[in-house]
């Protein structure tokens, strides 16, 4: 079982990622995301947003910071995937999940999510892009509006090549509104090969432990219960719900 800590712009920065991984028993956590336009961005940026650069791409605590980028121009994402590697990012992942409006209404985000064709093309041309042993993730929700397309993004994901994909188990109408349906992840567990982690709504052990039964996955990704509940990774493990 992975426990990853999950970007969560404006909350996961680095003072927080540094608290939650020395706290938290995590596998790796992710950074908010970075915008990409039409740009190669200056290397403050990146040390802006992942600080851990400097330390071997790892939190104070040891833990491995994955850098998370967002856009939809193909070109530049992997020119910047490219950088951020060579600064020492470990691992590049793609956002397909953001529900922001603004960030939507610019083509970014879980509004890509009606491209199955765009997600494709924007994680082969990453893939194909950084050094073979690095791998390139990506994290989507359920859909757009709708549901409609939730395998064929999943299929295409993993035909581009990525190594593993996360999903937030709402669609981006659903926004963060109770429940995710973790249920919906089950139908993608079992067509791809390539590992899925579930995401949304784990606040507690029984949670955590729902999540796994019902979309069939055994790694999770944990947003706001890891910052309500500091040391749920570590109950999560031991299978109490009893504080440490």
């Amino acid at each position: 079982m992975k426990l990853v800590l999950a970007p969560m712009e404006g909350l996961t920065d680095p003072l927080m990622r540094e608290i939650l991984t020395q706290v938290g028993d995590y596998d790796w956590c992710v950074t908010e995301f970075i915008r990409v336009t039409d740009s190669l961005l200056p290397d403050h940026i990146y040390y802006s947003y992942c600080p851990e650069l400097k330390n071997h791409g790892c939190t104070a605590s040891g833990t491995p910071v994955h850098v998370q980028f967002l856009g939809n121009n193909v070109e530049m994402l992997a020119a910047n995937a490219v950088r951020a590697v060579e600064l020492g990012a470990p691992v590049i992942d793609l956002n397909f999940g953001c529900p922001a409006k603004t960030v939507n209404r610019h083509r970014g985000g879980a509004v890509l999510l009606d491209e199955t064709d765009t997600l494709y093309d924007i994680v082969k041309g990453v893939r194909d892009a950084v050094p073979a042993h690095i791998p390139v993730t990506a994290k989507m929700r359920l859909g757009y509006l709708d549901e409609a397309h939730t395998m064929d993004n999943a299929l295409a994901i993993q035909e581009a090549g990525a190594s593993w994909l996360t999903v937030h188990a709402r669609t981006k109408a659903d926004g963060y509104t109770p429940p995710a349906y973790w249920e919906k992840i089950a139908p993608l567990t079992e067509a791809l090969h390539m590992p899925l982690i579930a995401n949304g709504e784990i606040w507690t052990v029984a949670d955590a432990q729902a999540c796994q039964k019902q979309s069939l996955c055994d790694d999770l990704m944990i947003g706001r219960g890891a910052v309500t509940t500091p040391d749920l990774t570590q109950c999560i493990r031991q299978n109490t719900d009893e504080p440490l």
